[in-house]
């Protein structure tokens, strides 16, 4: 039999991540996330085109959500493989996944509640796509591995790990099978971060593959310059406190909060912001920022040299971390301006409402986005512009200001995406432009194309592709 991809999710979407690779006998499945965007949350009730017992092994590039969402319901349905990841992948998956069965209880509660208020049904069940006991069942299949070695993942099959450089413990992961002439390597990007940013170490390609799974989220803009995000921040905060406001931030909770907090740090050492308290009011940023203690061969040289001096971003003055709802609903007390941190980045549940609740219709307050917004999200209403939104039930006028920067991306932009591809020493049979919107990833297909003179296309949802 051929070996065969199929483009479970993320083609044509930016979150969902699943890809089927059928070789050697065996079906293995890379990444298994959710589907974020609003109009495509019904896929993940979707059956797999194999049922999960039936799957051999999964790969798991990274702990995002989209990546990592939707394993606790593969193992609940039959799943019992091996799940293959690095060890902070490995951590900080736990916590996502516990996490996500958390809000979703919490969620449908909510739901139910509202529903029998108003008197109407939703369209998908009202009841979670798993449970905690489900999530707590999938860590136990974990297997960790280490970047650059190479692993037998099935009878004829291997599989190597390379830095992605996209948040803590990421990867592109490269699959090797067949044998002799027949030999063939699929080289799956996850996430591809970006270079000489703080914390994490850069992306470290690899230089060959017969086939690219490549991810093109900003495949058709430039990101801005660290020294950007500086005076961005450092503006956002000293206006906000000149008008008596709160400085409202909606963060993803692994490597985003922590990356703010290295540039708040960075900031009020130099003494270019007011000294004012900082709340990080994230139940799994907290844990994951406490993760970051355990990894520090993960760290580049400039994150390496702050821990030496005892200036760790983590430890900033005025900074408090609101570890219990009680700690959240305290932030409401305080008088005065205050910078408050919450999930989720793009505002689809989590503390981050109350906040909005709060502050958006506050003119003095000002929402400050530093994360991709995926169509149809709370997140991307608001960075568009709209009067009004719905936050928990009930509308609510958009007053506050609101900002972006864009330059906090852990994702790799056009030129970037570029560089990462120019690593291989020659050109793949074919690369499949998956992570992005429709038209950004046709936009980076046709570039590579262009500039590149590879062979790339952007696959469908679903869409099964031989490997010949």
């Amino acid at each position: 039999m051929p070996a065969r991809l199929v483009f479970v999710g993320a083609a044509k979407s930016v979150t969902g991540s699943r890809f089927l690779l059928e070789a050697e006998g065996a079906t293995l499945l890379v990444d298994c996330g959710l589907c974020q965007e609003r109009d495509m949350q019904g896929k993940n009730w979707e059956p797999l085109p194999v049922p999960p017992d039936r799957i051999d092994a999964l790969l798991l590039t990274h702990a995002h959500l989209d990546h990592c969402g939707l394993i606790p319901r593969l193992v609940k349905e039959g799943f019992h493989g091996k799940i293959f990841a690095t060890g902070p992948t490995a951590e900080i998956a736990e916590i996502v996944m516990l996490d996500s069965a958390r809000l979703q209880m919490e969620d449908v509660e909510n739901k139910k509640s509202r529903h029998a208020r108003e008197g109407r049904s939703d369209p998908r069940p009202l009841a979670p796509l798993y449970t905690e006991k489900d999530a707590r069942n999938a860590t136990s299949l974990f297997q960790t591995v280490a970047f650059q070695e190479t692993i037998n993942v099935w009878k004829g099959i291997q599989a190597e790990y390379f830095e992605a450089g996209h948040i803590l413990g990421s990867a592109s992961i490269r699959v090797r099978f067949g044998a002799n002439g027949s030999a063939r390597t699929v080289l799956f990007s996850g996430d591809i971060g970006r270079w000489d940013r703080p914390i994490i170490n850069d992306p470290s390609p690899c230089d060959q593959a017969d086939y690219v799974l490549m991810e093109s989220t900003y495949g058709d803009s430039l990101h801005g310059s660290d020294a950007e995000i500086g005076r961005t921040l450092e503006k956002t905060v000293t206006d906000a406190v000149a008008s008596g406001g709160n400085v409202v931030i909606p963060s993803f909770a692994i490597e985003r909060s922590q990356e703010v907090l290295y540039h708040l740090n960075s900031l009020l050492i130099a003494n270019r912001i007011p000294h004012l308290l900082v709340f990080l009011d994230s139940p799994m940023a907290t844990k994951v920022t406490d993760v970051f203690g355990h990894w520090p061969e993960f760290f580049d040289p400039d994150m390496h040299e702050l821990i030496r001096q005892n200036r760790s971003p983590f430890d900033l003055p005025g900074l408090v971390m609101a570890r219990t709802r009680d700690d959240s609903k305290a932030i409401n007390r305080i008088t005065g301006s205050a910078i408050i941190i919450a999930g989720a980045g793009m505002c689809t549940g989590g503390r981050i409402k109350h906040h909005l609740v709060r502050n958006i219709s506050r003119p003095e307050s000002t929402i400050l986005f530093v994360g991709y917004q995926a169509q149809g999200t709370l997140g991307r209403q608001i960075v568009e512009g709209a009067p009004e939104v719905r936050i928990l039930g009930e509308r609510h006028a958009v007053k506050a200001r609101v900002s972006r920067i864009t330059e906090f991306s852990g994702h790799a932009d056009r030129e970037e995406l570029l560089r990462w591809a120019s690593f291989l020493k020659s050109s793949p049979r074919r690369a499949f432009i998956i992570h992005g919107e429709p038209e950004v990833a046709q936009h980076f297909s046709s570039t590579l194309v262009e500039r590149k003179g590879w062979n790339a296309l952007v696959p469908s949802p679903g869409q099964s592709v031989v490997l010949d």
